[in-house]
């Protein structure tokens, strides 16, 4: 799978509505046939600070997704709000979803 993780600094004024400025597109990708998942964090650190991490079946599905016209809207709003170029790292790992992490479960489970 394609694995992304975009960290976004938003300007503080857009902070409160980022993930309502991002909603359209997040419903999009997440409609798209080669999504595996599209999910937004907000750091307990810096509140001007959002993460996304992304998935794709595979680098087809990964340029389906920059090629697509939500993609290019969704980019176009995005800019209007950040406060600097995002930081990414964008690789492809074995795998279709997330793992288990074996060193850890809920007590009494």
């Amino acid at each position: 799978m394609i694995f992304i993780a975009v960290k976004f600094t938003v300007r503080p004024e857009h902070a409160d509505t980022w993930l309502e400025r991002t909603a359209e597109f997040t419903r999009a990708t997440r409609a798209e046939p080669g999504n595996l998942f599209y999910e937004w964090s907000r750091s307990v650190d810096d509140p001007h600070q959002f993460v996304l991490l992304e998935a794709f079946a595979s680098p087809e599905a990964g340029a389906a997704h920059v090629n697509s016209d939500h993609f290019r809207a969704g980019m176009e709003t995005m800019s209007e709000a950040i406060a600097e170029v995002p930081q990414i790292i964008n690789t492809e790992i074995e795998g279709d979803d997330w793992s288990r992490m074996a060193e850890l479960s809920p007590k009494n489970a």
